[in-house]
Order: structure tokens, then C-alpha cells, then sequence
């Protein structure tokens, strides 16, 4: 490829501005250092986060951006002092791809609350050039934030591993969860609710997902194996339920009321919020968390080495996402589709595969 010598031109999907719309982008990668892998795009997972992005909903979008970073690639190149990677391997790349090295996150493996961290796309790296995602056919990241893919997991399935499933997988390895006989509420059934779902039970909990109606009943059920279904606006069914879970997992991207949530959790229950980038402030009433020594807690993506752990436990467990695939030129109508909730239950981008 030549990454080796110098920089690259290439062409990726890029929002211009903050319609979100994406088309070609034509823009150079960096020069392949000592400890950076070149790497061929296979397959990019397609995240709210990548809309809010593209939409600029959060306030700091700089355009042209090329979002993705849930990306699956084969490794084309190494630099000379690479030697975790061999050609041909396929990786993934996550949500960061540098970090200061120094703090106390970074030193404790949480190198995702890093103040300094190097964001997949829409930042900028140390050599001052901007970082662009995975809905484009090659990226250059430092070896430190490349995973290699076990044998078992399917590439494309794998993709939406590397941030609805490292997030529910640190989350549950963080305060405790990961263990056996608990009881635990799904709020949410899209992208990461439905790898929510599947974590839990593969860690051996009673699992409720709780949705706004009906309609997802079945699903939840019969094809991802919840044992329990509860409609948010049901008084009687919330009520019927108090005290009852030992954690919720809230994954909902909008504003929305916290009140029938906690009262749902158990004695030291806790209510975890993974939805993002909500735009408006959230409320909830404190003494409906004194009076069960209740907590409300906030969780990112998880570390490298969270990474590596999660994708031994998908093979050993046979955990993958529930993927529709789409060309590159697709990639608008799947935003529109993502938003209105039309998709079971995460988009991949077949990168190589397009054009």
C-alpha cells in the first residue's frame, strides 16, 4: 500500500455539515509509524452516537467528519516495532485510539476516562491531524487500540461488539454484575439493549426488558430469550413489580422519566444510564433512592483490556449482535431507518463490499 513511505489518499463517507448527510470524502491518512497498523476496513457497526455526530446534536462536530467506530479490519501493514500483529489478521478498532499514558485511568486499564483521550473520528491525533472513522476503506491506528478477532466470533457480528457490547460488558464487570442469579431490567431494545439481553443471560440472570409497548413482546422472548416483558406506562405492572430487580441497564437515547425505573430496583439496586448524548437535563425525586439505599450510576465503552475479555467471553458463550448488513451507499437510509427504530437490531456497514 505504500503506507509505510507517506501519507495516502483515500475516499471515505463524510457528514459536511449538520444535516448528517453522508457522501464521498476524499482526504489523506497519516504516514505508518514504528507502532501504528495499517488496516483494511471489512465491516463498520453504525451507532446512534455516529447520528448525534453527524448532526452535530452534541456541539462540537468539526466537518467534514467520517464517522465509525465499530470497525472490523484486516491488518495490511505493521510498523517496525509492532509485533502483537501479523498481515492478514483480522482486528477491530473501538471508540478511542489514543490516550495520555499517564493518569490514574490510564494506569488501571480505564483508559476510556482518560481527560486526554483520542477520540475514533471527529479529533485530533498526536501528530495534529484529524481522525476520521471506519465508514471509509483504511485507517491507521497505534497497535495499543487494535484487538485481534477470535476464530469464532463472525467478523461482521463481531462489529457492534466493540461498543454496544464493551459497554455492557464493563458495566457489568464494574459494579458487580457479572455473576450468576441476579435479577436484572432491560430498558430498551435496540443495538445495545438487545446485546444487553444476551450478556445477561449468558451470565446466568433473570431478565426483564422493559419497552414503551407491546410490540417488541415477542422478540424479547421467543428470539433473544428475556424471561419477563414490562410496558413502561403500565401503573399496575410497575407497581406489581417494585423491589424487585437487583439492577436496571437504561439504554434509551432520549429524555425520558427515571421515577418508574427506581422503583422497580431492590435494597442496593442500581439504575446504570448508557444512553449518550441526551440533550436535556434528567430528573428523579432523591428519597426515591434514600429510602433503598438506591443508586444511579453512568457508564462509557470499556478499556483494551475489557476489549480482549469480552471477546473471549462472546466465543466462549456464542454471543454475537443480531446485525442487518448495508452497502456504504446505504448508509443515509440506514441513519433514517436507525432513528425511527426500524432495524433488529444494529447496522453493519459492509465496507469492503462497496464501492
Amino acid at each position: 500500500m505504500g503506507s509505510l513511505d507517506g501519507e495516502i489518499s483515500i475516499t471515505g463517507w463524510a457528514a459536511k455539515d449538520s444535516s448528517g448527510i453522508l457522501s464521498p470524502y476524499s482526504y489523506s491518512l497519516r504516514k505508518t509509524g514504528p507502532e501504528d497498523v495499517f488496516i483494511k476496513v471489512l465491516y463498520c457497526g453504525i451507532c446512534h452516537t455516529d447520528i448525534h455526530q453527524a448532526k452535530n446534536e452534541v456541539g462540537f462536530s468539526k466537518y467534514p467528519l467520517v464517522p465509525g467506530h465499530e470497525v472490523i479490519g484486516e491488518v495490511v501493514e505493521v510498523g517496525s516495532e509492532v509485533t502483537r500483529f501479523r498481515i492478514g489478521e483480522t482486528v477491530g478498532v473501538g471508540g478511542i485510539v489514543g490516550c495520555c499514558g499517564a493518569c490514574e485511568p490510564c494506569n488501571s486499564d480505564s483508559e476510556q476516562y482518560c481527560r486526554k483521550k483520542i477520540w475514533s473520528y471527529n479529533d485530533v491525533y498526536l501528530d495534529g491531524k484529524t481522525t476520521q472513522g471506519g465508514f471509509a476503506p483504511n485507517m491507521v491506528v497505534s497497535h495499543k487500540f487494535v484487538v485481534k478477532i477470535p476464530d469464532g466470533l463472525p467478523p461482521a457480528e463481531a462489529a457492534p461488539l466493540f461498543c454496544a457490547g464493551l459497554t455492557v460488558y464493563s458495566l457489568m464487570k464494574n459494579f458487580g454484575l457479572n455473576k450468576p442469579g441476579l435479577k436484572g431490567g432491560i430498558v430498551g431494545l435496540g443495538g445495545l439493549g438487545h446485546l444487553g439481553v444476551k450478556f445477561a443471560k449468558a451470565m446466568g440472570h433473570h431478565v426483564t426488558v422493559i419497552s414503551s409497548s407491546d410490540k417488541k413482546r415477542e422478540e424479547a422472548i421467543k428470539h433473544l430469550g428475556a424471561d419477563d416483558y414490562m410496558i413502561s406506562s403500565d401503573r399496575s405492572g410497575i407497581q406489581a413489580a417494585t423491589d424487585s430487580l437487583n439492577y436496571i441497564l437504561d439504554t434509551l437515547p432520549v429524555h425520558h422519566p427515571l421515577e418508574p425505573y427506581i422503583s422497580l430496583l431492590k435494597l442496593d439496586g442500581k439504575l446504570i444510564l448508557t444512553g449518550g448524548f441526551i440533550s436535556s437535563p434528567m430528573q428523579f425525586f432523591v428519597s426515591m433512592l434514600n429510602m433503598g439505599r438506591k443508586s444511579i450510576h453512568g457508564s462509557l465503552m470499556g478499556s483494551i483490556a475489557e476489549t480482549e475479555e469480552m471477546l473471549e467471553f462472546c466465543e466462549k458463550k456464542g454471543v454475537t449482535s443480531s446485525i442487518e448488513l448495508v452497502k456504504m451507499d446505504q448508509v443515509n437510509n440506514a441513519f433514517e431507518r436507525m432513528e425511527k427504530g426500524d432495524v433488529k437490531y444494529r447496522f453493519v456497514v459492509d465496507v469492503a463490499g462497496s464501492k
